[in-house]
């Protein structure tokens, strides 16, 4: 099952405040949301979607998408979201997971397929941010093999709890999936990428061109 955690995304992207204001942090992970779960949508052969949330606008569009809802009315962070959605799944009989962020805008099926084709028989594959600090996917079989730890810096420590295992795991960049919108320079990559996602259109009609560096860290 596919696994995707959301917040109250009225509180999204709190590291962008600095050069944009509180409708446009709305607008852009509404937007970036979309097309992670359109791309789900496109994907003929894919696993099960759940979306993980209690977020009005979440819930709109995992309906829209005919998707299931897992729903998260803790709201407390992603971790405890995945955390709760795994023990679902465990309960369930579901034999493997794949947690994907909701703010990976440039997500492409053949990625996914990609996962899917080399994951081990039991064991993990991790997608590494760009900057290779986060994870930004993680397929695990069996679906609880071992507790995932989101945040700024969890794709080591999930690497060490996953080679802890015992079980072979798959470390797979994928540039896609590797681009989460969290600093100034990431809008930027996300506009100059080719495509023609409804996050690229956004953000391209923003001026980014006086954005301030000291933001970018």
């Amino acid at each position: 099952m596919i696994l995707v955690p959301v917040k109250n995304l009225a509180n999204a992207k709190q590291r962008l405040a600095a050069v944009l204001d509180q409708a446009s942090r709305v607008e852009l992970a509404h937007t970036m949301l979309l097309d992670v779960l359109e791309t789900l949508a496109t994907w003929a052969n894919r696993p099960e979607v759940a979306v993980v949330t209690s977020d009005s606008f979440a819930l709109d569009l995992a309906r829209r998408f005919d998707f299931e809802v897992i729903a998260d009315h803790a709201n407390r962070s992603e971790t405890d979201a995945i955390e709760m959605a795994t023990q679902v799944c465990q309960e369930r009989g579901v034999d493997s997971t794949l947690v994907i962020p909701g703010d990976i805008p440039l997500i492409r099926t053949w990625e996914l397929e990609t996962i899917l084709r080399l994951a081990p028989r039991e064991g993990t594959v991790l997608v590494p941010a760009a900057d290779g600090r986060g994870t930004n996917a993680a397929w695990r079989r069996p679906e609880g093999l071992f507790p995932l730890r989101f945040g700024n810096d969890s794709f080591k420590p999930h690497l060490a709890a996953a080679k802890a295992t015992q079980k072979p795991c798959v470390v797979l960049p994928l540039s896609g999936i590797g681009l989460d919108i969290d600093n100034p320079s990431d809008l930027r990559q996300l506009a100059a990428a080719s495509g023609e996602t409804h996050s690229q259109r956004l953000v391209r009609q923003w001026d980014l061109t006086d954005l301030p560096r000291a933001a970018n860290e």
